[in-house]
């Protein structure tokens, strides 16, 4: 079944356009690693919860929106190897995201179900 990375972050909403552009420029060089897929989002329906959300996750404030995403993987090492070529290559460094790092949340995962196989 693979292995997906995921992120959820906030853009500033006057940064879109730009977010759109660096997913596709960043999105084509995780396809060039190795990756399979590559999918972000950017919110439409993210509702305040009573205790915890997307928003809260992430300190999103007023006038930015949660973005989500995700990249999926043949397998952890290629994921592994594809993550390391990522780091090395310059063109990372020129695709600075509109988003604050600190802020995001990163993880992988190894599925336990897919529906689409």
């Amino acid at each position: 079944m693979g292995y997906v990375d995921g992120i959820v972050a906030s853009v500033p909403d006057a940064k879109r356009a730009a977010f759109v552009d660096n997913a596709a420029a960043i999105g084509a060089i995780f396809r060039e690693k190795g990756a399979t897929r590559v999918v972000d989002g950017w919110g439409a329906d993210v509702p305040d919860g009573k205790v915890t959300d997307f928003r809260r996750a992430v300190q999103a404030p007023e006038g930015e929106t949660v973005v989500f995403g995700w990249v999926e993987w043949p397998d952890k090492p290629t994921r592994d190897a594809g993550m390391a070529a990522m780091m090395q290559d310059g063109r990372m460094r020129e695709n600075a995201p509109p988003w604050n790092g600190q802020l995001a949340i990163f993880g992988g995962f190894a599925p336990i179900l897919d529906t689409a196989e």
